[in-house]
């Protein structure tokens, strides 16, 4: 039996707008860790695309909300993953609907982020967990280290403003099962 080389993380957010600037920061912290910075630019501007998009499905579009604005089920999924020399960017939040490429015009403001995925991804998708809602994911490839990260080192842990990590509850631990379901799916895929 060969083990399957395999790096992951990940972190609930609320989904705010404040939350796009937070998963950049955590894609590049994750990437540094993993001795994978020349992968950080692609990585986070597929973050960022992603994270918005779900922001705009969860419901939560005011650009500075209210702290009463804010629910429960105001929540988002983000992970990196890193199985046989591929890096899976993923966002999951709790809405059923595929996210649609748009071909927008000249002059908008908005609507070109699933074109920019697509133009740095080598793929992407929409997964659909056991738990409801969706992971939509990006794959790159990356370059692996020659030596694998230490993790005997202490974890420098991400340091985030209060509010911003998504509060636990039924809505943060339904996140938590697809990104679980997401990773046991690709390990598994890469395996066969």
């Amino acid at each position: 039996m060969h083990p399957i080389p395999l790096l992951a993380a990940s972190l609930r957010l609320t989904a705010v707008s404040t939350a796009v600037g937070h998963s950049r920061m955590f894609v590049r912290h994750t990437l540094d860790r993993w001795q994978l910075t020349e992968e950080a630019g692609n990585a986070t501007l597929i973050m960022s695309e992603l994270v918005t998009n779900a922001i705009k499905a969860s419901g939560l579009t005011d650009p500075d909300p209210k702290p009463w604005q804010i629910k429960d089920e105001h929540v988002i999924g983000v992970q990196l993953q890193v199985v046989h020399g591929r890096l899976f960017t993923e966002v999951w939040d709790r809405t059923p609907e595929t996210p649609v490429r748009q071909n927008p015009g000249f002059n908008a403001t908005s609507g070109r982020g699933l074109l920019l995925v697509e133009s740095v991804a080598d793929k992407w998708g929409v997964y659909r967990p056991h738990v409801g809602g969706k992971v939509v994911w990006a794959e790159l490839p990356v370059e692996l280290p020659p030596d694998s990260p230490a993790f005997d080192l202490p974890n420098r842990p991400l340091l985030l403003p209060a509010g911003v990590r998504a509060p636990r509850g039924s809505v943060e631990f339904q996140a938590r099962q697809a990104l679980l379901d997401r990773l046991t799916v690709t390990t598994l895929d890469r395996r066969r």
